[in-house]
């Protein structure tokens, strides 16, 4: 057996991933209408490179992809492996197993895979070819499609019938051929056009040669004077050069160092800028200076109100006094409270008069004896309600005093340090004027010495400016006489002269050089070496374009034989096999009818139709053989099917019931089948129009085909089941997808029953 398994995932109703393997020589395929069956049969015909979408009942290639049902979601891709025993090599691969893999993704990219590596369509169909097998081929027959060979052009018949007898490589190489062929004259055309397009150049070519030769006795003396007029430039280069840069080397470390000592200078009056900050920083302390004495003035606006402040001590106490004495057990004269108040004005008075803040505080102490005193000697007359008071007061103003104390001693420290650090500064300041001066000075002198070494450099840039104008001019000059006299130009580099001639004679040597150049550009001769160049590459393009059209007609010749002994091959073969299922046709035919005849004849073209040998023939009931055809170079056109019923006079192949149809088809297909068995046939549902006593001939048939071929029949014919080794049943399970049960032929008749 050839066909190991099958193995499909996601394609159409089989969600899951579902293998068949094939054990036996008969294989059945039974189940329920819609449950998934001819899919299988589909999958075989859609691995073997189908290209068709329409042809698996399907618009497009997402149709091939399981599409989701019940809890089963849609798929992304759909695949199919199917697996060959190639241990007979009956496929040309060195492998005992042949896996062919087919996958299509969503977008409708296929992808194919032989054995694990991808490969293309065209390697899939034309391993198959050799094996005599193929998508469209005699060996599947998909539901429904019976009698699809009945129903087919005479063309897509003659193509099966190919098929059948092993002819499809045949029919690649020669349509391989004829590409090529046909490719190759195109070549020819493309080549003889270029030969058609060299041969008028060529010819202006040779007369520009013949100018060229002319020419060469001016290039001889161009020479002469190039050379000399190169080298004598290129010295006056060099030596100008080498001037330039002794004169100028000199001049730049001179500038180097009055630039170093101009820095140096510069320093100097940047830190005289730098002295600036100290004229900034003397003006900040004089700042600082009257921001002190300020505070020190806000110090004695402080005594002013403490001095406000005794004052009203001296009212509240005349007061006091003022109610001692109104009252009947007054014991203070109103002479001692006035002599107090007198004493105590007195004394701020008098400190009123200076700002010493020594003064005033010498004042405080004087009121603060003085009412002390006074409390003391009248503590006994003054009641202690205003004893008390006053001593707080006179608290308070105790400690106000000391705190004033403080303030003063940290302004006076303040103020002193501020007048040093002035005067300091202001001396450091007076001392930086002079050196100074001395520096500009410097700056002078260094700027005027630079200012001529520059000028001097700047001359020389000058130079360096005017002979690189002349290095351009030279390399330009170079160019253009290396364009005219070639690498001979560079043979100046070894010349020697004597270099003390006048700068004018080398201008004189340029405008002979000019002159030369002139006379040959006016013959034609210019561009010499490019002409001869050009013509010796357009005489060997036309010859490597000759030999190319030789080898091109031989190319062409020896395809056109290969095509006729394709030809010929083809045609005898296709003979051969036709008469070898014409006679199994009859056999079957006559075997599924009880008689009858039935017979394949090659249709012709529509022009040969009106051949009146060919009528005669057709009316005596002859048919015309593949050998008379070809013999004259005509191609075939396609089969043609006669039949003849017993009993019945039927005339074509739309006269047929349904069942006749189907049992002609079956036939037909038994007998290609017979002729170049295939390593297996596929058979889908193809018993179904017919009944009892014609399944028993169909399965009879059946089991006769499975001595030559693997049998895989799809159906619901019981008798075609007994037929079979291994039946698996097909099933739509809960979730929507297809889902497989093998099962012993026994056991599924002791089921059925």
């Amino acid at each position: 057996m050839y066909l190991k398994s099958i193995e499909l995932t996601g394609f159409k109703s089989f969600a899951k991933k579902a293998e068949l393997n094939f054990t036996s020589r008969v294989s059945a395929i039974v189940g329920p209408n819609g449950s998934g069956k001819s899919n299988i049969a589909e999958a075989f015909r859609f691995v073997l490179g189908e290209q068709s979408i329409k042809s698996l009942r399907g618009k497009k290639g997402e149709d091939l992809i399981f599409n989701g049902a019940g809890d089963l979601p849609r798929g992304n891709r759909a695949s199919v492996k199917v697996t060959f025993d190639n241990s007979s090599k009956f496929l040309p691969l060195d492998y005992e197993l042949v896996t062919i893999e087919r996958v299509v993704h969503r977008d409708s990219v296929n992808e194919y895979m032989i054995n694990g590596s991808q490969v293309r369509l065209r390697d899939v169909v034309e391993l198959l070819s050799s094996a005599h097998i193929g998508a469209s081929g005699h060996h599947i027959i998909s539901q429904g499609e019976a009698d699809r060979i009945l129903n087919a052009s005479i063309k897509e018949r003659k193509t099966m019938i190919e098929d059948a007898l092993g002819l499809k490589l045949y029919q690649y190489k020669k349509q391989e051929s004829e590409r090529k062929l046909e490719k190759t004259r195109e070549n020819i055309e493309k080549v003889e056009s270029l030969r058609r397009e060299i041969m008028p150049h060529l010819k202006f070519l040779k007369k520009q040669v013949e100018k060229v030769e002319k020419a060469i006795q001016m290039k001889d003396e161009l020479q002469k004077e190039a050379l000399e007029y190169c080298k004598r430039e290129d010295e006056y280069i060099k030596r100008t050069e080498e001037k330039i840069k002794t004169q100028k080397e000199p001049l730049l470390h001179k500038e180097k160092e009055l630039d170093k000592e101009l820095a140096e200078v510069k320093s100097i009056l940047e830190n005289a800028k730098d002295k600036d900050g100290l004229s900034e920083e003397l003006i900040r302390l004089e700042n600082d200076l009257h921001k002190a004495r300020d505070e020190k003035d806000g110090l004695f606006r402080d005594f002013g109100r403490i001095d406000g402040e005794l004052n009203s001590l001296v009212r509240m106490v005349k007061k006091q006094q003022e109610v001692a004495n109104s009252m009947e057990h007054k014991t203070v004269t109103l002479v001692s409270v006035e002599e107090l108040s007198k004493k105590i004005e007195d004394r701020v008075q008098k400190a009123k008069t200076t700002k010493d803040v020594d003064v005033l505080l010498s004042a405080l102490d004087e009121v603060y004896n003085l009412v002390s005193d006074f409390i003391d000697y009248n503590k006994d007359k003054v009641e202690m309600t205003l004893i008390e008071d006053v001593q707080r007061d006179i608290d308070a103003l105790q400690k106000s005093k000391k705190e004033l104390e403080g303030k003063l001693d940290e302004i006076k420290k303040r103020e002193g340090d501020l007048s040093e650090s002035y005067n300091k500064l202001k001396t450091e300041i007076e001392k930086e004027k002079d050196s100074n001066r001395d520096a500009e000075k410097a700056v002078f002198r260094i700027m005027a010495e630079s200012q001529e070494v520059r000028s001097q450099i700047h001359s020389l840039h000058a130079d360096e400016e005017t002979l690189r104008v002349v290095k351009e001019d030279f390399k330009r000059e170079l160019t253009e006489l290396g364009m005219l006299l070639g690498a001979h130009i560079l043979q100046f580099q070894n010349l020697e002269y004597d270099f003390s001639e006048p700068r004018h004679e080398q201008e004189e040597r340029r405008r002979r050089i000019e002159k030369i150049k002139i006379r040959l550009e006016d013959s034609g001769g210019a561009g010499g070496a490019e002409t001869l160049k050009e013509y010796t590459d357009a005489t060997e393009r036309d010859e490597f374009l000759a030999k190319e059209l030789l080898d091109l007609e031989n190319s062409a010749n020896s395809l056109t034989e290969l095509i006729k002994d394709l030809d010929v091959r083809l045609s005898t073969e296709f003979k051969t096999g036709l008469d070898k299922i014409n006679h199994q046709f009859k056999e079957y035919f006559a075997l599924m009818f009880g008689g009858g005849e039935a017979h394949l004849s090659v249709s012709l073209p529509p022009k040969k139709k009106k051949d009146t040998d060919i009528m005669m023939m057709e009316e005596e009931g002859t048919y015309p053989d593949v050998e008379s055809i070809t013999a004259e170079g005509d191609s075939l056109d396609g089969i043609d099917i006669e039949v003849n019923l017993p009993k019945k006079k039927v005339k074509g192949l739309m006269m047929l019931s349904g069942g006749e149809r189907a049992l002609t088809s079956i036939a037909l297909l038994f007998a290609i089948s017979q002729v170049n068995p295939p390593p297996f046939i596929i058979l889908d549902e193809t018993d179904a129009a017919l009944d009892e006593a014609n399944s028993k001939k169909y399965a009879d048939m059946i089991e006769n085909l499975s001595k030559y071929s693997q049998l895989i029949v799809i159906t619901h014919n019981r008798e075609t089941m007994s037929r079979a080794g291994l039946l698996y049943g097909v099933t739509m399970g809960m979730g929507g997808g297809s889902k497989l049960l093998s099962v012993a032929f026994e056991e599924a008749l002791a089921v059925a029953k």
